[in-house]
């Protein structure tokens, strides 16, 4: 199983749209992921005909997506358990605070912070596929790719 992630895509107040080679990496996937922050509930709606796509509201979401959306998931893929929330507080804390949300799960998939993270601590993934659209807490544009197996659970950061 292969799943494309994206966060903080901010469409359209930092960017029109997407790169055209996330659209192309996209029909190759199984389903999407996004971990919050797509600012106009237009955009949801595009992404969720393009496939399957699992979603949480973030912080400079539009009233009608918050309304829509959870603030976090629990995800079930094959045999694993992905956490998926949009984040809050100082960047610094990120992987602590979207930690305490979470009990026992195999992955957490978040955003806020617009930086890409890709690490395992004590067995659980922190996977935040960084921004496609906006630089202001990093100097890359990036979005990521989980790649599920019978055995793992591994994360791929893109850069743009």
């Amino acid at each position: 199983m292969r799943i494309l992630v994206l966060s903080d895509t901010h469409i359209p107040r930092v960017a029109e749209d997407l790169p055209a080679v996330i659209y192309k990496d996209i029909k190759s996937m199984d389903m999407l992921i996004h971990a919050g922050d797509f600012v106009d509930y237009d955009f949801f709606a595009k992404l969720k005909k393009l496939k399957k796509l699992y979603a949480v509201a973030g912080n400079m979401d539009c009233a009608e997506l918050r309304r829509s959306l959870n603030s976090k998931e629990v995800i079930s893929v094959g045999k694993f358990k992905i956490g998926l929330i949009h984040g809050y507080g100082a960047p610094r804390d990120i992987m602590e605070t979207v930690r305490s949300e979470f009990g026992s799960v195999d992955a957490i998939v978040f955003g806020h912070s617009h930086v890409a993270v890709n690490i395992t601590k004590e067995g659980v993934l922190f996977f935040n596929p960084g921004s496609p659209t906006d630089t202001i807490f990093t100097d890359t544009n990036s979005y990521g790719i989980l790649e599920v197996t019978d055995k793992k659970i591994e994360g791929k950061i893109l850069t743009l």
